[in-house]
């Protein structure tokens, strides 16, 4: 795709006819999301479904498919008003004797529209298969005890914080505390469209620099905790399947804060996958019925990692190496002393502002690592 930073109203003239040809939706350089043959389909599809009788009978899928439905629309439309802006931007370089007024205002628009095109850019990246699903996170405290626990929860936090600023609705579907503070494991769903997408460069191993809060000398304290991110599959998705006789099926007193019902009723449900070992468990819905559909959905989306992982193993494009929460593993550090930086160790991205990271701005990061992804398969 052209880069359209810096453009000017002379760089738009002499490369109107390349530029106006990419934005055609039957050019090949579309493809992957700017496949729009695939998503009118799409939309067609999605629109089918929801005029049939008996649809909101499953509101939780109904409004899941109608979520897709409008988000496709959405992205269609933004991208005709793009094509448009930029035919008539064209048009408009193309005349004789423009004017100072008329200059000023293509070279406004020529700015509007390069700003887009760079979004677009980006979402280019975000092409692989299970880029546009909903996204569970899971995360783990390392080495550094309760410190680590506590940084586990400020992580949390920072998820959901983005989680916020784009939208999505994050759920938190399992968590384990800390004795003291902080968790040693939580497990949240983010559900918006390209959530895996954005969110998949997060997995690995995140190390905290600070002066201690649980020290009674305040001395500078290092925590690890590792995030796993996986893509959560459709509901129509076929190609993982559990058979009953593979799984074993436990309830206990769901924990932490929920009211009475929550701490004395066996709510919570915990799957064992036999054939792997894998272990799920949630304890976020009032119904044990409710907390067991939503495991499935968390083993689910553990084998298809697992599966995932497996097929890309040589060229480490999915999962890569594991690496244990420790020392010299990590993928970003946030130092809050004795100076604030965020520094990510693949990207080189960093910034001094780490509060602004840690609430939630994680754009810069999110974008230099799928940038990164790309140029490592090339």
């Amino acid at each position: 795709m052209p880069h359209f930073s810096h453009v000017s109203p002379s760089t738009l003239w002499k490369n109107s006819a390349a530029e106006s040809q990419y934005l055609k939706p039957s050019t090949p350089a579309c493809g992957t999301i700017f496949d729009w043959d695939k998503k009118r389909a799409a939309i067609a599809t999605l629109q089918a479904e929801s005029e049939r009788p008996g649809f909101w009978d499953a509101p939780e899928h109904a409004a899941e498919t109608m979520q897709s439905l409008d988000g496709l629309k959405q992205e269609l439309a933004r991208f005709e008003t793009l094509s448009q802006s930029l035919r008539d931007a064209v048009e408009l370089a193309g005349l004789d004797n423009l004017g100072p007024d008329e200059i000023s205002a293509l070279e406004r628009d020529v700015e509007t529209i390069a700003a887009e095109l760079r979004v677009w850019e980006f979402q280019l990246l975000l092409g692989g298969e299970y880029d546009s699903s909903d996204a569970i996170l899971t995360l783990r405290s390392g080495a550094g005890g309760t410190e680590a626990q506590d940084w586990t929860e400020m992580l949390l936090r920072m998820y959901l914080r983005y989680a916020e600023r784009h939208d999505y609705r994050a759920v938190i579907l399992d968590e384990n505390r800390g004795n003291e503070a902080g968790l040693k494991s939580v497990t949240v769903e983010v559900k918006g469209r390209y959530a895996y997408g954005y969110l998949r460069g997060e997995m690995g191993v995140h190390r905290l620099v600070r002066l201690s809060p649980f020290n009674a000398n305040n001395l500078r304290q290092t925590s690890f905790a590792s995030v796993e991110v996986m893509p959560v599959l459709p509901d129509t998705d076929r190609s993982i399947e559990v058979k009953p006789e593979e799984l074993r099926i436990d309830t206990l007193r769901a924990s932490g804060a929920g009211g009475q019902h929550v701490n004395k009723t066996e709510s919570a449900v915990r799957l064992t996958h036999l054939p792997t070992g894998i272990v799920v468990a949630c304890q976020s819905e009032r119904s044990q019925l409710q907390n067991r559909e939503q495991a499935m959905k968390l083993l689910k989306s553990k084998l298809l990692q697992k599966r995932l992982a497996e097929e890309a193993a040589a060229k480490a494009a999915i999962r890569g190496e594991f690496k244990s929460a420790g020392f010299g593993n990590q993928i970003r550090s946030y130092v809050l002393h004795p100076y604030t930086m965020v520094k990510d160790h693949r990207t080189g991205t960093e910034t001094s502002n780490a509060q602004a990271v840690l609430d939630g701005d994680l754009d810069s990061f999110v974008e230099s690592e799928l940038q990164y992804e790309q140029r490592e398969r090339k």
